[in-house]
């Protein structure tokens, strides 16, 4: 059985954290370390840690320059075959999920990537995993969801922690760099993993142009601008096969090209 490194990191989100607390030690498979990086929070974050210290492997309360330096603490102190960063506020979709991926197998896969639901407050959205291979062209438009992947711990050796001079798209570059530049191909899994709060860093509209320029840096590093001007050809071309798709399946507008070609055939 894989041993699971649960990083939570967290900020002045005293109540979000408890909820997270909760999910971990609730899970029903217990090969897991359990790690909180604190950045040096001002609410009562910390009493909410000293209250579950018994069920917590690791914790630290210090100020950090960012959810990404905060994470790359805590893949330092973990031990785990896999790391899985599941954020305050955010939850386990059910106390079963680590026992229904892990119980019965050991996996060597780089990535194990599941659904996401997420919470917007008044409703959810289920939003599922792609189960396909992935090619560079899936991470230059998109990305897999942080959220409900599982990383195998050796990746940040081979290919290093997380880019802290990124606010936003740190994850999506790593995602980028192994799987769409590396091939470091994820397992698909039909598991509902977590309960994702859709409030976040990431999901901030007033962060839309610091996104944005994040993306654009990367994509310039890794990229060249040759190749991106192609890609962005293709992106066009994928929506006009959407379009084409439709206007397949209507019988009427079929049925008129079919009598435009035999007129000017």
């Amino acid at each position: 059985m894989n041993k699971i490194s649960i990083i939570t990191v967290n900020r002045n989100n005293a109540d979000g954290l408890e909820k997270t607390i909760k999910s971990v030690i609730k899970q029903t498979y217990t090969n897991y370390e359990f790690i909180i990086i604190d950045g040096a929070s001002t609410d009562n974050s910390v009493d909410i840690i000293k209250q579950y210290s018994s069920k917590i492997s690791f914790w630290i309360s210090e100020k950090d320059t960012g959810i990404f330096n905060a994470m790359n603490k805590g893949i330092n102190r973990s031990t785990g075959d896999y790391c899985y960063f599941l954020n305050s506020a955010d939850t386990f979709a059910d106390d079963n999920v680590l026992k229904d991926i892990f119980e019965t197998q050991t996996y060597t896969a780089p990535f194990i990537n599941g659904h996401q639901i997420n919470d917007f407050g008044s409703y959810t959205q289920k939003v599922p995993c792609l189960n396909r291979n992935l090619t560079l062209f899936d991470f230059y438009w998109g990305t897999i969801k942080h959220q409900a992947t599982f990383i195998r711990r050796d990746l940040f050796d081979t290919y290093g922690l997380y880019d802290e001079s990124l606010k936003i798209t740190s994850d999506w570059k790593f995602f980028l760099q192994t799987i769409g530049l590396h091939n470091e191909q994820p397992l698909f899994i039909d598991v509902d993993i977590v309960l994702f709060e859709w409030n976040g860093l990431s999901t901030n509209p007033e962060l839309t142009a610091t996104h944005k320029n994040e993306r654009t840096l990367v994509l310039d590093e890794y990229i060249p601008r040759s190749i991106q001007s192609d890609y962005e050809h293709f992106h066009e071309m994928s929506d006009y096969k959407y379009i084409v798709d439709v206007m397949k399946k209507n019988r009427v507008f079929t049925f008129l090209v079919k009598v435009l070609v035999k007129v000017f055939k």
